[in-house]
């Protein structure tokens, strides 16, 4: 088979939570970090694939640049053309932010990214509810003022991946902000200020499924996976409940509250989610946050490589029909171990996901 010519470009979300910081010392216990959640896991039925253990890079540290220089390497090896960081900022402050400054600040590794401002609140549940609240998240117009201006920095790198000269700039909960549209001035005045042209900006419907951004003055919307509403009924109900254990039952599951879908069964009812004409497709690997949230976790069960495969051919074809310096394709994630959603390799599949990345992006295995 040959190399697929296209413009496309393939971009993976990266979780920069691999390394221990005082917040998370405080709120989760000495040295927590996100393996703390993934070592302890445990299957909760028969054939639950718990827990998910790293193969290639192992318990890595993100302090250490030879890590994030292995990391950068490997995607590239298997097709992925840059890192959307997850970025955290509260009024100013910034949390896990010693990897992405690291990797601005000595120009290493060489390997294009951008950023994704995760814009929600903290909290105990791990899914973005307003409950037991830890670090929340606040709104100004000075705040935007100074969020713009810190901003200007990465924009200007010169591995900042653009739309033609535009920087790629998305935001995880638009719909969130008190007015958006001066967010939006206020990035545009500032890029001016600094010489860069205005970003382009994305919002990411995670949280709003099909709304168009360009609505609030952004350029784009992410249609991102996976949507976990479109899982099922009561997907987000904690209880135990007899309509739980009956489904579950269908799968051999004995258990009233955790939440457990057929994969191929979540990924058809999302393709009929409808979106924007414009919007950038954006494909989950897998998906199980029981690490994260023991029962009381969403658990997608009977998924592959090869049907992760399937999926991500589909949103090829959807990325391709964009305007050509639109062409992205995000993958969600390179490093979500705790939601069992990761293009780095474990000691099950190895290779495997990142194998049909290649495939699909390149056209080679």
């Amino acid at each position: 088979m040959g190399f697929k010519m296209s413009s496309l470009r393939s971009i993976a979300f990266y979780l920069p939570q691999f390394h221990p910081i005082s917040e998370n010392n405080e709120w989760w216990g000495i040295g927590f970090t996100e393996w703390t959640n993934v070592s302890k896991s445990e299957p909760s039925f028969r054939r639950h694939y718990q827990p998910h253990l790293p193969a290639d890079l192992g318990f890595y540290d993100l302090r250490l640049p030879e890590v994030r220089s292995a990391q950068a390497e490997l995607a590239q090896q298997y097709g992925i053309d840059g890192f959307c960081y997850y970025h955290y900022w509260f009024g100013g402050r910034r949390l896990l932010e010693r990897p992405f400054n690291e990797v601005l600040n000595s120009g290493e590794p060489d390997f294009p990214f951008c950023l994704c401002w995760a814009n929600e609140s903290w909290s105990r549940r791990w899914l973005g509810e307003e409950r037991d609240v830890l670090m929340p998240q606040a709104y100004s117009e000075e705040d935007d003022r100074n969020h713009a201006q810190w901003l200007m920095a990465a924009f200007a790198d010169e591995r900042y991946i653009r739309v033609g000269d535009r920087p790629l700039f998305l935001v995880y909960r638009p719909k969130d902000l008190p007015q958006p549209t001066r967010f939006v001035d206020t990035l545009c005045h500032a890029a001016a200020e600094a010489g860069i042209p205005s970003p382009f900006l994305v919002g990411v419907d995670a949280h709003s499924p099909g709304f168009d951004f360009r609505n609030i003055g952004f350029d784009s919307t992410l249609g991102f996976e996976p949507q976990l509403g479109a899982s099922g009924s009561g997907v987000f109900n904690e209880k135990a409940t007899l309509a739980k254990l009956l489904r579950n039952f269908q799968l051999g599951i004995r258990d009233p509250r955790l939440q457990v879908f057929n994969d191929a069964e979540c990924r058809a009812a999302m393709t009929k989610i409808r979106r924007p004409d414009n919007a950038i497709p954006c494909c989950y690997v897998a998906w199980d946050n029981s690490p994260r949230r023991g029962r009381n976790g969403i658990v997608y069960i009977n998924g592959s490589p090869e049907t992760f495969g399937q999926a991500l051919n589909e949103h090829f074809e959807t990325a391709t029909a964009l305007p050509a310096n639109q062409q992205f394709l995000f993958v969600n994630a390179w490093n979500e171990w705790a939601e069992g959603n990761h293009l780095e390799p474990d000691q099950k599949y190895g290779h495997q996901y990142l194998e049909q990345v290649r495939s699909v992006v390149k056209g080679v295995l």
